[in-house]
């Protein structure tokens, strides 16, 4: 079984503010009488699955400023995102939103399954073909009027920056020396890719501990913080990244259609910035109550531009 390679320290439901779980009761009509913590994902808020004394099932994810700045704004784009966007089976559907200015909430619906399992290859077609349903799904409703998405052209213009200062970058940045000396012209394509119209509404953190597979098989897509504005090639990258160290990767790419049409060049440069991006990142961030990013951002990393030295033909350092 594949298991979620993002894990951080999350909040235990019972040490969620007694306003917030008081609010979760009166919500769903009945008390909580028992909790399944939830492991993926980094953010230090917790992730609970629910069951009322009346039956009743639901997902709770909650976070305060206090545990992070930044992370009651990505439950804020959600709660936004999912509102927008409405029931659909191929994502949990938002029951119910609680901010207090401080500490905000979202109550979803609780999908009876687990992650899909990527060495298994019915499951890996069933979430390659539900990202081509998501994305046609996605297409058809728009995008929300009034919820600020990630623009993916700041982040590819973010990355072409990373890619640029590679040669002055400080030694403790783990980016392999065959990278500092050849970078190509990967910063040209990411910015060429920025400056491209047409985008569309993209699920942005599409990995195996955001992803559920129902007992019937269908995919379902969850975690709505980072949801952006982009080309439509993106999220079909990000589902074929679970395996992005294994030759598996470049066929699987070039089995997309989305992917056949942006090109091996684009595929290449976007993995160069984004694993230079979150080495670079290593060294200089800052995080508040998430004490196993880093980790996170190095093995990211490496596996990133392990995939560039593949298709590249560099030995990987």
């Amino acid at each position: 079984m594949t298991a979620p390679r993002a894990v951080g320290v999350r909040l235990p439901y019972a040490a969620v503010p007694g306003r917030v779980r008081a609010w979760v009761d009166a919500t769903l009509g009945s008390p909580v009488v028992a909790t399944a913590e939830q492991v993926g994902g980094m953010s230090p808020g917790c992730a609970t699955r629910l069951t009322c004394a009346d039956g009743t099932r639901a997902f709770v994810k909650a976070v305060g400023a206090e545990l992070n700045p930044d992370t009651p704004g990505l439950f804020r784009r959600e709660v936004g995102v999912l509102e927008h966007l409405g029931a659909h089976e191929l994502w949990a559907r938002l029951l119910a939103s609680y901010d207090d200015g401080d500490w905000v909430a979202l109550l979803v619906e609780d999908v009876e399954g687990r992650h899909p399992d990527f060495t298994d290859p019915a499951e890996v077609g069933a979430v390659l073909s539900g990202t081509d349903r998501l994305s046609a799904v996605l297409a058809e409703r728009g995008a929300p009027p009034s919820v600020a998405l990630v623009e993916a052209a700041d982040t590819f213009v973010k990355w072409a920056d990373s890619l640029d200062s590679l040669p002055h970058a400080s030694p403790a940045a783990p980016v392999p020396a065959w990278l500092r000396a050849d970078r190509r012209d990967w910063a040209d394509v990411l910015r060429r890719e920025a400056a491209r119209p047409d985008l569309r509404v993209l699920h942005w953190d599409i990995r195996v501990d955001n992803l559920l597979r129902r007992p019937s098989g269908e995919v379902v897509f969850v975690d709505w913080g980072v949801a952006a504005r982009g080309p439509a090639w993106v999220d079909p990258l990000l589902a074929r990244m679970e395996r992005v160290e294994e030759a598996w990767f470049d066929d699987a790419v070039a089995g997309s259609a989305a992917l056949a049409e942006a090109g091996d060049e684009v595929v290449t440069a976007f993995l160069a910035g984004f694993g230079s991006h979150l080495a670079l990142r290593s060294v200089v961030a800052v995080d508040v109550n998430l004490p196993t990013i880093n980790d996170f951002r190095i093995a990211e990393s490496r596996r990133m531009l392990g995939a560039v030295a593949r298709r590249t033909g560099h030995e990987p350092d």
